[in-house]
């Protein structure tokens, strides 16, 4: 949920208006509106390319994942990983572009770790494939942005871990 819808419900909740503090963070929130959409737009528009390098990084640090036996052995395998990776990559643009976790925890965290525990996919391989992604993702963002982005994938990796 964004700055600006937090403070408007607990506001409401409380039969209130926004206090000026409350409206101080929804101007920060507002500033920071540009930054926001153009990581949004860099991650999106290089999904692909973010997606090819993570994966080549983790099958660089973890072979073992694509050789007979591995969870991303064949080719159908491979391909579910790359679209969960597309599917967390997503995710953190939801997050990154209403300035808070919470959208990323209600649609993708739940219950994550219990899913790749039933289908038998290790999740602290899901944890490295987090951190390659965050690493192909930030490289691609000026300093000040991969800062500002960085917080969004440590969530995801922290709430697996």
């Amino acid at each position: 949920m964004s700055v600006v819808s937090q403070v408007i419900l607990k506001a409401d909740d409380e039969l209130r208006y926004p206090s000026s503090g409350e409206l101080e963070s929804i101007k920060g929130f507002l500033q920071t509106g540009e930054q926001r959409l153009r990581i949004a737009t860099t991650l999106a528009e290089n999904e692909k390319k973010i997606v090819q390098e993570a994966s080549k990084q983790l099958w660089q640090k973890r072979p073992d994942f694509i050789s007979p036996g591995g969870n991303a052995y064949g080719q159908r395998e491979r391909s579910l990983c790359l679209r969960d990776y597309g599917w967390y990559l997503r995710l953190i643009t939801y997050g990154i572009l209403a300035g808070d976790k919470e959208p990323i925890e209600k649609i993708g965290l739940i219950g994550v770790k219990e899913m790749y525990h039933s289908l038998d996919v290790p999740v602290a391989g899901m944890v490295e494939s987090i951190r390659c992604l965050k690493n192909a993702s930030l490289q691609l963002l000026s300093a000040e942005e991969a800062s500002e982005a960085a917080p969004y994938f440590d969530f995801i990796i922290q709430a697996m871990s």
